[in-house]
């Protein structure tokens, strides 16, 4: 994908799956829209001399991408993420990748998939895929310049 500046559509995000370890990610199929969540964990504390203002810090940070569309049989990133749905544990881990405009891009390694739906709705709808994808650990950011650096 060519590097984008400026204002971009969402479409333009990519998002690549696999097995924890391996070296082929996947597109996945038919993914119509996607959310991200940072989760900081923020310690506060008042001590006597800030005269009871707070003090913060941010000591800890997670990121889940909520990512939903339609079931694809047959489609290899799709088969992939569907086929976790009964599992658990470090069976339920991927490396997944977030592919920017920019060319920005972040791996989640050993990232933990929830699945959330998986091929019900009405008789005449077409069958969803829906999931969480949640980082398990410190992603490593490389940026368009061609920098990594963990987030």
């Amino acid at each position: 994908m060519a590097t984008t500046s400026g204002v971009y559509p969402c479409y333009e995000n990519q998002f690549k799956v696999g097995a924890a370890g391996s070296s082929t990610l996947n597109t996945i199929a038919d993914m119509e829209s996607f959310s991200v969540s940072f989760d900081d964990g923020v310690e506060e504390w008042t001590p006597f001399e800030s005269e009871g203002w707070v003090r913060r810090l941010k000591t800890a940070k997670g990121v889940t991408i909520s990512v939903s569309g339609k079931r694809n049989a047959g489609d290899t990133g799709n088969d992939f993420i569907a086929g976790l749905a009964f599992k658990n544990g470090r069976d339920a881990e991927v490396d997944f990748e977030w592919n920017f405009p920019d060319g920005t891009k972040v791996k989640f390694t050993n990232a933990v998939v929830s699945i959330s739906a998986l091929g019900s709705s009405d008789s005449t709808a077409v069958a969803p895929l829906e999931f969480d994808i949640m980082s398990n650990g410190k992603p490593t950011v490389t940026t368009s310049s061609g920098s990594g650096s963990g987030t």
